[in-house]
């Protein structure tokens, strides 16, 4: 059954060896992009396969511009840093198509059907909606665990050939759309002919096809002699074997072509250099070489021999409709660590977009429903009685079974996703893993900083029990902010869990901790850490006079450090700098703090992250309303986290609002108190 798109969907490719079929109803161009990961053309070797430079490794496509294309593509051909192949449509200049649409909203909405080479519907996409757009990103096919996938973009471009390539990344993108325009204009649009059916087998034969060249097949009657091995079987008019044609009787005994076996039984010719005899009709057929045939009588070179011993049985090759065995660590990267960490971002992007299709199929669905209505109801004849009924329930009916397609797939797609989420979430490591992970129970202080850290898990109302990792790279970018409007307890014990998790995926000496609780309301949620020795430094005083010491202290440091790098004198800190990564816990902000206090901490948010000091905001922001837009900027250069589940993350592909929980500790579990334990103990054997 093909697999019906809409924009978003994406759906499994059997095999690597397709073609994409266009049809368009007007002359197009179609072009063909390679992409990396991100979708931006590969930077070495060819990149762009169009009718001037039609083929590339794994592509064709046609050299006109035409009503109907078939692009041929070859995945497994592709190169290994080649993640994404991008099909292209485009209407030809003006000098191709005189009196032809000027867009594609005044044109038929172009299809694409992804078929195997013999045919066989695979997947269809008819893109529609669109208006002044004259270039098309129609599909790519995507590289995903080692298989490869076709998504439906549908993705216009109002202006043309330039602003496609631009937003791909192409160095000059004018000048290769008038490029591809230039070799449009020297051919004459056409249609692309369907190939010519395949020769059907010879009357009498068996049923196959000879392949071979017509060098190697003789004219049926021709030979002399009876001796030579017929394809299609005797009387077929099969052509034979060359140079294998019996010796006539009183010929020589050996000629130059004769096969080195013993004279075959049922040869006509006296000699070595008969053939053995054609095989009966229907019987099976030996297409091995004659000199490389074994006699059924004895040889006389000697015994023939004996065989081989067999080998074990190869399993027969799973279903090409078979869903691949998720395995941990599928993705690209130098590393099983930046394996994990790719192919956690690409189960987020392939849930985000899987989710994207089916709230775009339902949405469909719903339109079509009541535009159904709305001409039922304009027409006085179907607005009631039996038949208005029944035309009502046939619109429900159709509304109900795109939603239940469209819910197929989507419950195809989450249990391939669930199944990659089973295999990848025991081999994460501890700073991806969260606390209830069993990994941490065999924590060890790591020796270098890892790639990245988890903040969180991110979740979607379709599939709730599907948890994405929140992560993000280390070290930090900007600072965190954990709102606490909701409960300031939880919100504490969040920024506790966060901080505890930091210093636990950094060496021993490589991250530092400070807290400011001016209030000492979070002195419960601090004990933690101070009873592990992660607070290592003396507590701050009480009050503004400790916040504004403290501050000044850290401020002072990002001061030092970014005169260092501006002179080029990072390696020539004073004597005893802590080069380690700092991190500022702030409970209760703004209270105790004075307007110089407010200033230092917004320049730390906006310069600290640069020079090795990050903040940890817990606060609530209607505590800060009297300073009004003062503090705008400090909350946008900080990532809102939240103490409870919280659906105010959107992802940079669709913008879907997804659900964040945070990292919090099992209820009783004493995973914690056991990695500050660990990483207190290490600390002397470092000298820190």
């Amino acid at each position: 059954m093909t697999a019906e798109l809409v924009r978003g969907q994406n759906h499994p490719l059997p095999g690597n060896r397709l073609e994409i079929r266009v049809s368009a109803g007007t002359p197009v161009v179609a072009a063909v992009t390679l992409g990396d990961e991100a979708g931006r053309v590969v930077g070495d070797g060819e990149w762009l396969a169009h009718p001037g430079a039609p083929q590339l490794a794994g592509v064709e496509v046609p050299r006109q511009a035409a009503a109907d294309h078939r692009l041929a593509v070859d995945l497994g051909a592709m190169p290994p840093d080649v993640h994404r192949v991008h099909v292209l449509l485009a209407l030809p200049g003006a000098a191709a198509r005189p009196g032809a649409p000027a867009d594609f909203g005044a044109a038929p909405a172009p299809r694409l059907a992804v078929t195997t080479p013999d045919g066989s519907a695979i997947a269809g996409f008819t893109i529609t909606g669109l208006g002044a757009e004259t270039a098309l990103l129609a599909v790519e096919l995507y590289r995903r665990q080692s298989a490869w996938k076709v998504r439906a973009v549908g993705q216009g471009y109002g202006g043309g050939l330039p602003a496609l390539f631009l937003d791909q990344g192409v160095p000059d993108p004018t000048a290769t759309a008038a490029a591809i325009h230039t070799a449009v204009d020297r051919e004459q649009a056409r249609s692309i002919d369907l190939p010519p059916p395949q020769p059907a087998a010879a009357a009498g034969g068996t049923g196959s096809v000879d392949y071979r060249r017509p060098d190697r097949q003789a004219t049926s009657g021709g030979g002399t002699g009876t001796a030579g091995a017929s394809v299609g079987g005797p009387g077929a008019g099969g052509s034979q074997f060359p140079g294998t044609q019996g010796a006539s009787a009183g010929g020589t005994a050996a000629g130059a072509g004769a096969p080195r076996d013993a004279t075959p039984s049922g040869a006509t010719g006296t000699g070595s250099g008969a053939e053995p005899s054609a095989p009966a009709a229907g019987g099976p057929v030996d297409y091995r070489h004659p000199r490389r045939r074994t006699a059924s009588a004895a040889s006389a070179a000697g015994p023939v021999p004996p065989p081989r011993p067999a080998s074990a049985p190869t399993p027969p090759p799973p279903p090409a409709d078979a869903p691949r065995v998720p395995v941990a660590g599928d993705a690209a990267g130098r590393s099983m660590e930046e394996r994990l960490y790719n192919q956690v971002w690409g189960m987020f992007e392939d849930l985000s977009r899987t989710v994207a299709a089916y709230r775009s199929a339902a949405d469909f669905a719903e339109s079509r429903f009541e535009q159904e209505l709305d001409r039922l109801l304009a027409d006085p004849r179907t607005r009631g009685g039996p038949a208005a009924e029944a035309a009502r329930e046939a619109a429900q009916g159709k509304q109900a079974a795109l939603v239940d397609q469209a819910r197929a797939v989507l419950d195809r797609d989450l249990a391939q996703l669930t199944a990659e989420a089973e295999a990848v979430e025991p081999a994460l490591p501890p700073e991806f893993a969260g606390w209830e992970n069993p990994v941490w129970h065999a924590y060890r202080v790591p020796g270098r900083l890892p790639l990245a850290v988890r903040l969180g898990s991110l979740t979607l109302p379709e599939a709730p029990e599907l948890r994405i990792p929140l992560l993000s790279r280390l070290p930090l970018e900007r600072g965190l902010w954990v709102d606490s409007a909701e409960n300031r307890r939880a919100a504490m014990d969040a920024a506790v869990a966060i901080a505890a998790r930091l210093l636990a995926c950094h060496p021993v000496g490589a991250f530092a901790l400070h807290a400011l609780d001016p209030a000492g309301s979070g002195a419960t949620a601090l004990a933690p850490l101070h009873a592990g020795g992660a607070l290592v430094l003396p507590p701050p005083a009480a009050g503004a006079a400790g916040v504004s010491d403290l501050l000044t202290r850290l401020t002072e440091r990002v001061d030092l450090i970014q005169m260092a790098r501006r002179g080029g004198a990072a390696d020539d800190l004073p004597p005893g700098f802590d080069t380690a990564e700092q991190l500022l816990i702030v409970n209760e902000f703004p209270y105790g703090f004075d307007d110089r206090s407010v200033n230092q901490l917004r320049y730390l948010a906006d310069e600290g992250p640069s020079a090795g000091v990050h903040l940890l905001v817990v606060a609530d922001r209607e505590d800060a309303a009297a300073y009004g837009p003062v503090l705008d900027p400090l909350w946008r250069s900080l990532l809102r986290l939240t103490p409870l589940p919280s659906d105010h993350l959107a992802d940079p592909w669709v913008g879907h609002a997804w659900t964040y929980e945070p990292p919090l500790v099992p209820q009783g579990s004493r995973v914690l108190a056991d990695v500050l334990r660990q990483l207190a103990a290490a600390r002397p054997a470092y000298g820190t």
